[in-house]
């Protein structure tokens, strides 16, 4: 597996080596050793999963400490475009963000440390996302910022026209109006 970091510090892409024949495919998703190597050391205490259609836009969901999270994100059906963004106050690449395709042909995954918002939106017809998470859900502490703030300029991919969201993400705060001592 190849860990490729990025210009956020803590984000890693893991690319994996795939051996694929006329029977199908096998490859390591996920290995605590390598991980821990470029990564370091991360205690994942629950896994999730989620299907959505097209267009769907999930985030840009965090939560506050002491309930903070790290995710190690991948898609098993589908395509989405997977970004994350640095509010971690005091950080040089605060506010700034990383957006990378994740699919079931690349079988790449995300890790998004403690510190950074997350969210997806679904390229394909349907996608089926799965992650591992450090600390558990917790509802009280889940905090959102809108998908749409011009602070990012993410391009989703998605015409604005074609997305999808809960009313939670809708109608989210702006950047600037979060509390950023994270």
């Amino acid at each position: 597996m190849e860990f490729q970091e990025t210009p956020i510090k803590g984000v890693w892409i893991m690319i994996p080596k795939i051996a694929a024949d006329a029977r199908g495919y096998f490859f390591e998703s996920f290995r605590q050793d390598m991980f821990e190597k470029h990564v370091g050391t991360v205690r994942f205490v629950q896994d999730n999963e989620s299907q959505s259609s097209y267009g769907v836009l999930r985030g840009l969901h965090y939560q506050l400490p002491p309930f903070a999270q790290s995710k190690l994100v991948r898609v098993i059906k589908g395509s989405v475009l997977d970004v994350a963004i640095d509010i971690r106050a005091g950080s040089p690449t605060f506010g700034q963000h990383v957006a990378v395709e994740l699919n079931e042909a690349n079988k790449r995954q995300l890790f998004v440390p403690r510190g950074l918002a997350h969210g997806f939106v679904v390229l394909s017809e349907t996608a089926v996302f799965a992650y591992k998470v450090d600390n558990y859900y917790a509802p009280q502490a889940e905090r959102s910022i809108r998908f749409d703030d011009v602070a990012f300029g993410i391009d989703w991919k998605v015409p604005a026209s074609q997305l999808i969201l809960s009313e939670k993400d809708k109608s989210a705060p702006l950047f600037n109006h979060i509390n950023h001592t994270l």
